[in-house]
């Protein structure tokens, strides 16, 4: 995908939302104006191939093999980070 730039090409909103899902395929970023003034800019993103999806899969497939975790433990973890997150106490802890 492109990066934007000042060259990037301009469209009217009505064409734009007219034709958005060939502009929500396309690599290059556009400008969406409305009565000739810049409104937005509108920046495809670029979906995951089957490849990325399936690197994605292994690599969590290892980190569960390396690491494993009930899902209790997981949940545990997570309300932890939230706590923490939150600047609360950790659950089930007295504060210090």
């Amino acid at each position: 995908m492109k990066a934007p730039t000042a060259e990037t090409p301009s469209i009217g909103i009505r064409e734009f939302r007219a034709a958005l899902a060939e502009y929500i395929d396309a690599d290059t970023p556009v400008t969406v104006t409305r009565h000739g003034q810049a409104v937005g800019l509108f920046v495809p993103l670029r979906r995951p191939s089957a490849e990325d999806v399936q690197r994605l899969q292994t690599a969590a497939a290892n980190f569960r093999k390396t690491m494993p975790l009930t899902e209790d433990e997981v949940e545990a973890m997570v309300a932890d980070f939230d706590a923490l997150r939150r600047g609360r106490p950790l659950p089930g802890r007295s504060p210090k």
